[in-house]
C-alpha cells in the first residue's frame, strides 16, 4: 500500500504500520530529509522492512536558467478569471497545510514547484542528487507538454 499525503500524528502513525511506501508533495530537500527521517524512525519501531520514498516534482529543463525561469514565469501567470482559479482561496481555507501555500503553486500540482528542478540540465542533476542524499528513492515528475518535456528531460538529465 502506498500513502501519499498526511501530516497529522494519525496519518504518520498509519503510513509508518501499514503501508509499503510514502508519497510526499514536493518541498526543499532539507524539510524532504526531516519527513523522511521521522518516517523511517517511524518504521523501524514496527520491526517491519524499510519503506520507499516518493515525491511528486514539476520539472521544466531547458538549455539557459533564464530560459528556465522563462517558461516558470509562463505557466504561473495566471487569469484571475480563468476557470478552477477563482475559488483558491475557498479552497485554501478548508485545508490543513503546514505552510503558506501561495497562488503560483496552486497552478502546478503537488507543490510540484517547491523542489526546484527547474534550470539547466546540470542544476536539475545537482538538485535531484540532493534529495537522492536525503533519502529520496523515487521522483513522480510532470511537465507540460509531458510527452516532449519527458523526452527532453531524459535526454539532457538521464542520459
Amino acid at each position: 500500500m502506498v500513502y501519499a499525503g498526511g501530516e497529522s500524528e494519525a496519518a504518520k502513525t498509519l503510513i509508518a504500520t501499514q503501508c509499503d511506501a510514502y508519497v510526499m508533495h514536493g518541498d526543499e530537500a532539507p524539510v524532504i530529509a526531516e519527513k523522511i527521517a521521522d518516517m523511517k524512525a517511524r518504521r523501524a519501531a514496527t520491526g517491519k522492512p524499510p519503506m520507499t520514498f516518493g515525491m511528486a516534482a514539476y520539472a521544466i529543463v531547458r538549455d539557459t536558467e533564464d530560459e528556465a525561469r522563462a517558461e516558470v514565469e509562463r505557466i504561473t501567470t495566471l487569469d484571475p478569471n480563468a476557470p478552477g482559479f477563482s475559488n483558491f482561496d475557498q479552497w485554501l481555507s478548508g485545508t490543513q497545510l503546514e505552510r503558506e501555500m501561495k497562488l503560483q503553486e496552486y497552478s502546478v500540482s503537488n507543490r510540484g514547484l517547491r523542489p526546484g528542478l527547474i534550470g539547466t540540465p546540470a542544476q536539475i542533476k545537482a538538485r535531484i542528487a540532493a534529495y537522492e542524499e536525503a533519502g529520496l528513492d523515487l521522483l513522480l515528475l510532470q511537465m507540460s507538454p509531458q510527452y516532449e518535456e519527458m523526452e527532453r528531460f531524459a535526454e539532457q538529465v538521464i542520459n
